[in-house]
């Protein structure tokens, strides 16, 4: 995320002890900043807390902090919180079994833009998914930029955070799950049967499923690429894909 954008965010928290009680009272903190120089005293039990949390520790200029926070006093110590609380993959196959659906949950495998994040969300709610799963580290998070750019989907759609994105994909594997990937190397998407439980896992913007996510998948889908650029967008990507898995599920027939 840009300055920018974090300067904009609505959901900054500044100071030694708003930060600290956000941290203890289990707010879903997307990360910490500390202002270089200050990794001592309290602000070190503030680092060591969130680490404990799993929540990512960045030292930033403290011209940086002052930007994030509008010149508030934040005393060396700013946190970015999400705009919403996660969810957890329990509840993401409870709404599917309250609706009387079978599964459809989008994994995402590290996608880093937070304008990728909300565009999927905003999809993922229309296209009837019944959540997404995103890792803890080195993906976007629910930032105020991604709530804007889902269009406000994402006070729909339940988007749980995971510390692992391959045993994740185990457990929805146990859980009746079949595991499809997006990647050049794979079978032309609409030539599967995507009409049972599913989970449709999108790589990073860069890179693409990592090695042992895509090693995961019980089966690879690949759209068809006619120009001289080889890729889509994550999102355009993603959409393309999941409207298949809806017209297929709803029964719609392609004339």
């Amino acid at each position: 995320m840009s300055i920018k954008e974090e300067r904009n965010n609505k959901d900054v928290i500044a100071g030694r002890n708003p930060v600290t009680e956000a941290l203890r009272s289990g707010r879903a903190v997307e990360c910490l900043y500390i202002a270089k120089g200050e990794l001592s005293g309290s602000v070190k039990v503030i680092a060591a807390l969130a680490k404990e949390k799993k929540i990512p520790v960045k030292e930033v200029d403290r011209k940086k902090l002052d930007f994030m926070t509008a010149h508030s006093a934040h005393q060396g110590v700013a946190a970015l919180a999400a705009v919403k609380e996660y969810s957890s993959v329990d509840d993401i196959f409870e709404l599917a079994q309250s609706r009387g659906e079978t599964p459809f949950i989008i994994v995402l495998d590290e996608i880093e833009d937070p304008h990728n994040l909300g565009a999927i969300i905003r999809t993922a709610e229309c296209a009837g998914a019944h959540g997404i799963i995103i890792p803890k580290r080195r993906a976007a998070g629910l930032s105020f930029t991604v709530g804007k750019a889902s269009a406000g989907a994402y006070e729909y759609m339940p988007v749980a955070r995971v510390t692992n994105i391959a045993n994740t994909l185990d457990e929805l594997k146990e859980r009746g799950c079949w595991v499809y990937g997006a990647d050049m190397d794979g079978k032309t998407y609409c030539e599967n049967n995507l009409t049972g439980a599913a989970a449709l896992v999108i790589g990073s913007e860069g890179k693409g499923l990592g090695r042992l996510v895509r090693e995961k998948c019980d089966v690879i889908l690949s759209l068809p690429m006619c120009g001289k650029i080889n890729s889509l967008n994550a999102s355009v990507a993603a959409g393309v894909l999941m409207y298949e898995f809806t017209r297929q599920r709803m029964k719609i027939k392609a004339n």
